[in-house]
């Protein structure tokens, strides 16, 4: 079973924001003197490379952008969410006004464009607003959805240094073996985090790219200068991205200890038939040995304050059912401080190409009532932002009436 893939959506119209508060949806936070509810997690991916989310293409003007985002964030509060992780960096470039890379191309439809505003300001300022918290999405190293750097603008990094950039799979990579290369992506995204009042650094499932059959991840040249004494390549590489993970954890703490650090990947560590410390699983994708990120490990260090697993199966999946999984996370967190939310696949809800568990809009609310056994579940995360406005058979409101009567203040 190979990874599932966030696909692309245009953005949903305004309107059903519209209906929502009209309706009555947005709640409010719970009375004072009222027993105060558990704090939990409830937020929403908001994507950006593609276009998947938002703007809903390059080009529109400020204003457009702008009515856009709020109508997102208005959603949000409607479905009585209290947390949007909106992505900032999708491809080595930026939704501000960044030191290090250039404005991102799906802002203008031209990479190191200005859109003529400070997006980031801007939804940061907004968020608060409306008491959502706004957690910065980072992606480490994914510089391009292609594979030719003559279409990355003149200034950027990934031209100035060719030597740092890998292609594979149709797309390149800032190559993880590289010690420049780790500390240039840990300042490009930190110059958000200094500059801008942001409540969380997220990076998602990308870490060394998926694998592609046929075909090699060719850092052979990096390994050989800086894999001295490892006992294997995977190992090596393990290492660098752990370097990655501690290393960005610890500058953040330094320097603003009240952000969040939050990583969200594929939901299986290792299978059970790999490693006994695995979960009851029969994935084709394990992040241990695929993508070298011993997320486990991220945990049981606590190197990270919460973790975001991709639990994007129906229950009773033969593969990697739900209900064997968030026992397994359940399990990996318990005692080590770290923070367990569940990342929720909204966007298969109603698809016709999804099983027959996903035609029902119960589904989701299921999962939740399993979620409610395990005491170190703290919330969920759906993906993504355009499908929590359309909401295509009442999967999302089904999950409001059954499980959040009131708005919630999230974990701290």
């Amino acid at each position: 079973m190979g990874r599932i893939s966030r696909r692309g959506f245009t953005v949903a119209a305004a309107g059903a924001v519209t209906a929502l508060l009209a309706a009555g949806e947005a709640g409010a936070l719970e009375p004072q003197g009222q027993a105060r509810r558990k704090r939990e997690f409830r937020g929403m991916w908001t994507a950006t490379v593609a276009n998947i989310d938002w703007p809903s293409r390059p080009g529109l003007g400020p204003d457009l952008q702008r009515a856009e985002l709020l109508a997102l964030f208005d959603t949000a509060v409607a479905r009585r969410l209290n947390a949007v992780i909106l992505q900032l960096r999708p491809t080595a470039d930026a939704f501000w006004p960044s030191r290090y890379e250039p404005w991102s191309e799906y802002l203008t439809g031209h990479q190191g464009r200005s859109p003529g505003w400070d997006p980031l300001a801007f939804a940061v300022r907004e968020a608060h607003k409306r008491r959502l918290e706004l957690h910065g999405w980072f992606n480490p190293y994914r510089v391009a959805n292609h594979t030719d750097p003559g279409r990355l603008v003149p200034t950027h990094p990934a031209r100035v240094h060719p030597d740092w950039v890998l292609p594979y799979g149709g797309k390149l990579y800032y190559n993880p073996g590289l010690p420049e290369v780790r500390r240039f992506v840990q300042d490009a995204m930190l110059d958000a985090v200094w500059r801008y009042d942001l409540d969380g650094v997220h990076f998602d499932d990308y870490f060394y790219p998926y694998p592609v059959s046929g075909r090699d991840f060719d850092d052979t040249a990096a390994y050989e200068r800086y894999g001295a004494g490892f006992p294997d390549r995977a190992a090596w590489r393990r290492d660098n991205i752990d370097r990655l993970v501690r290393e960005t954890g610890e500058r953040i703490k330094r320097r603003k200890r009240h952000v969040q650090f939050g990583i969200s990947p594929f939901a299986v560590w290792r299978n059970r038939t790999t490693d006994p410390r695995g979960s009851d699983t029969r994935a084709g994708v394990q992040t241990y040995d695929d993508l070298h990120a011993d997320t486990r490990s991220w945990v049981r260090k606590g190197w990270i304050d919460y973790i975001v697993p991709q639990v994007y199966w129906e229950i009773g999946n033969r593969a990697a059912d739900y209900a064997k999984l968030v026992p397994w996370w359940a399990e990996t967190v318990r005692g080590t401080g770290v923070r367990l939310y569940v990342g929720e696949a909204l966007y298969r809800a109603g698809d016709p190409a999804q099983p027959a568990p996903w035609q029902d809009p119960a589904e989701l609310s299921r999962h939740l009532t399993l979620d409610a056994a395990h005491p170190e579940v703290q919330g969920n995360v759906y993906f993504s932002a355009k499908q929590v406005v359309s909401d295509p058979i009442g999967a999302m409101a089904r999950v409001v009436r059954d499980h959040y009567p009131h708005r919630a203040r999230p974990p701290r």
